[in-house]
């Protein structure tokens, strides 16, 4: 009976003598510096060692002097990320752990320049790097040619040389046709040679190559969008003062065209794309329409340019001027639509000695009106 009891008195022993060696198990400790590019210390950082083998991490912070460290770390290998507010700034890949005190600094001024010669990177991470370089400095050499030739251009076209303006464009779109800019500048230098042109048949073809060039750069712009002088179906597009730009000088080609009605809609985009300038748009619009004998339409316009800038004085003339087209007669008399002689009086309120100050007086006087100025009252001249 005795001996029955020693046994199993044995195992438990056995089993509580082994019990420190599974719990006692060696562990490691971490330890490191961090510095960013300037070499000053990285405060309030994050050191994630993470296990390549099972996975855990171990999250740890930086101090004020960018120093971090911990006890209790399992012998492996590991991935260790250096991260501040969400964003990673570097990692190190098979870092071994040990028994003993491993360290593992980073010096982000350091690994920069590693990284540039492609040291301490995978295959992978290689391969991907020097694609990158390769691909930069690539764009660097295509910039640098548009550039020369964009330069050509503007010095060409500056002396009134735009054909060659046009040669160097055209050059610089067999560089690279993805560019707007280039685009957009291949249809000033059309429009502006058009207006040299004496035979109708190479001004119509330069316009219409201006035309088509503008296009190109909207549709460019605007990511390869269709249709572009149809208003947008839902919403109102964000403020894009160079597209306005674009739509604003293609509107100009197509009225030296005789496109009266896309000429109005590519001003009202220019309008839409750059609020804070819509008034010189619609004053456009406006002028296109007067120059068309579209009245009614051109004083709806020179409406909206008042609406905008109230001070806008030409707005008020031209206003005037296209009221006064539909004056009736009555026996000797001129009779204009109520308000005329107030765009008339506006505008000499405005600008009492500008362009228009003359031409303004003699329309007043032409439907019997008093001249009103800050320098007096003037009643019409007395008929002979």
């Amino acid at each position: 009976m005795k001996n029955r009891l020693i046994l199993p008195l044995l195992v438990v022993l056995l089993v509580t003598l082994c019990a420190p060696a599974v719990f006692g198990q060696a562990m490691g400790s971490v330890k490191g510096v961090c510095k960013d590019i300037e070499g000053k210390p990285i405060v309030q950082a994050q050191v994630e060692w993470m296990s390549q083998d099972t996975g855990r991490k171990y999250t740890l912070k930086t101090n004020n002097k960018g120093e971090y460290f911990s006890l209790g770390i399992s012998p492996g290998k590991y991935t260790v990320t250096l991260s501040k507010d969400g964003k990673e700034l570097y990692h190190f890949k098979g870092v071994a752990v040990g028994t003993d005190e491993t360290p593992l600094d980073f010096d982000l001024k350091k690994e920069q320049a590693a990284v540039s010669k492609g040291e301490g990177l995978s295959a992978e991470e290689a391969k991907k790097m020097q694609e990158q370089q390769a691909k930069a400095a690539k764009e660097n050499n295509t910039v640098k040619s548009l550039n020369d030739k964009l330069s050509a251009a503007k010095t060409a076209s500056d002396a009134g040389d735009y054909d060659t303006a046009i040669a160097n464009l055209n050059d610089a779109n067999q560089i690279d046709a993805t560019r707007d800019l280039i685009w957009f500048k291949l249809g000033d230098a059309y429009r502006e040679s058009a207006k040299k042109q004496t035979d109708p048949a190479e001004k119509q073809k330069r316009f219409e190559s201006a035309a088509t060039s503008y296009q190109k750069a909207i549709d460019l712009k605007q990511g390869g969008a269709k249709d572009s002088l149809e208003p947008p179906t839902s919403g109102t597009p964000a403020p894009n003062p160079t597209l306005a730009a674009y739509y604003n000088n293609m509107a100009e080609v197509y009225a030296k065209s005789n496109k009266v009605d896309d000429a109005v809609k590519a001003y009202q985009q220019s309008a839409t794309l750059d609020p804070p300038h819509a008034g010189q748009y619609y004053f456009n619009t406006g002028a296109v329409l007067t120059n068309a004998g579209r009245v009614d339409e051109a004083i709806a316009a020179f409406d909206k340019v008042i609406a905008t800038d109230p001070t806008k004085a030409d707005a008020f003339y031209w206003k005037g001027v296209n009221m006064i087209g539909k004056a009736t007669l009555k026996g000797d008399k001129m009779v204009a639509p109520d308000g005329t002689a107030e765009c008339f009086q506006k505008y000499l309120d405005l600008q009492p000695t500008g362009n228009y100050a003359q031409p303004a007086k003699d329309m007043l006087t032409s439907i019997g009106a008093t001249i009103e100025t800050k320098f007096g009252t003037k009643a019409p001249p007395k008929k002979k």
